[in-house]
């Protein structure tokens, strides 16, 4: 079994509202603000625990990326060694992105 990629470093720039991620297996990301706001893994989101998974829903891509207050990153925290929270403009913020959600959310980026 093959371990997952984790980061090995992470900013997030507010200015171009991209999170930028370096993974351990030498690749890069730059995930924009809107799309991880969209692609919000808490259960409201998600439409209920039974709509969860630990990959991110094809639609989030299909929305349209805007940059308002529901797209302001107001505060970003480590949640242990697996993940991050972060905190939006609009108040929300229960998502808790694990590193594995990220990264197939990156990959499917760049696939579309």
């Amino acid at each position: 079994m093959t371990s997952e990629p984790t980061p090995t470093g992470f900013t997030a720039d507010r200015e171009t509202a991209l999170l930028n991620i370096e993974w351990d297996t030498g690749e890069t990301a730059a995930l924009p603000f809107a799309l991880l706001r969209n692609a919000c893994p808490c259960a409201q989101c998600r439409g209920g625990h039974e709509n969860m998974s630990p990959e991110p829903d094809e639609d989030v891509f299909s929305i349209p990326l805007t940059n308002v207050n529901t797209t302001k990153l107001v505060n970003i925290s480590a949640v242990g060694n697996y993940a991050i929270s972060i905190q939006w403009g609009d108040g929300h913020g229960s998502g808790i992105y694990g590193w594995y959600y990220l990264y197939v959310l990156s990959q499917r980026m760049e696939e579309d």
